[in-house]
């Protein structure tokens, strides 16, 4: 059986597994963290996976983007990795977004599903994302990697105290860091995004305890794991209401 593995888990079974199968989950992002957490997911069983990511293959993108290889250059992300992912899983639903969602379908995509995980890799995009998870109260799984180190933290706005990733940070005070610029390294990505699947696991099944509140923080140079607690910022324009 494909799931034997871990129905095996008594955190899991039978009925956890159910609750994978009827999952929807939406994947914000089809780069290093993206592509890794994707084929998690589906060997996992979560049953409705949609895919959000409107850009195309690229030759740097080969080193850490692991679904991707020389013959999808040039073809765009989004339907490269829903082909590789059924390859993997033929029951679980793929839907790719090939392009920005205007405002309204990513509403409708973040309200319809029961998380959300973005491994994007800019600010814009992820005050966007955190908006209408904050707005919808949808969990956000939100991951990051640059040169050898990493973040990976859950944000649940059904938890009234918890922060957003506004809170986290707030904007005009962010540093922009981007892989074409600093570089990174491939495995550190899959580190993070493996954490990031998990994550998304334990909550659709409630097992375990979340990174909410929490930032886990990887210096994989030193082979470092260190822990940061977050508090909700009572004046955050996002989440903290009057």
């Amino acid at each position: 059986m494909l799931y034997s593995r871990q129905i095996m888990l008594p955190q899991i079974d039978i009925a956890g597994q159910q609750k994978l199968l009827d999952a929807k989950v939406l994947v914000l992002g089809m780069g290093g963290l993206g592509c890794p957490l994707l084929m998690y997911l589906v060997s996992c069983g979560v049953g409705s996976i949609t895919i959000v990511d409107p850009d195309v293959v690229e030759l740097s993108n080969l080193q850490r983007q692991i679904l991707f290889g020389h013959d999808d250059l040039g073809r765009k992300k989004a339907d490269v990795a829903s082909e590789k992912a059924r390859q993997l899983n033929q029951h679980v639903d793929i839907s790719p977004v090939t392009r920005i969602p205007e405002d309204s379908e990513l509403r409708r995509l973040v309200e319809t599903s029961d998380v959300v995980v973005d491994g994007t890799d800019n600010f814009a995009a992820r005050y966007r994302h955190n908006q209408f998870c904050v707005d919808c109260e949808t969990p956000l799984v939100s991951g990051a990697v640059i040169r050898f180190e990493g973040q990976v933290t859950t944000f649940d706005q059904r938890n009234s105290g918890a922060p957003c990733y506004h809170c986290l940070y707030p904007q005009g005070e962010e540093q922009e860091l981007n892989c074409t610029e600093n570089g990174v390294l491939g495995p550190v990505a899959g580190m993070i995004a493996t954490i990031m699947a998990t994550e998304t696991v334990k909550l659709i099944i409630n097992a375990g305890e979340l990174l909410t509140g929490r930032l886990l923080l990887l210096d994989a140079l030193h082979m470092d794991w260190r822990t940061v607690n977050l508090s909700k910022d009572p004046q955050c324009s996002v989440c903290s209401k009057a």
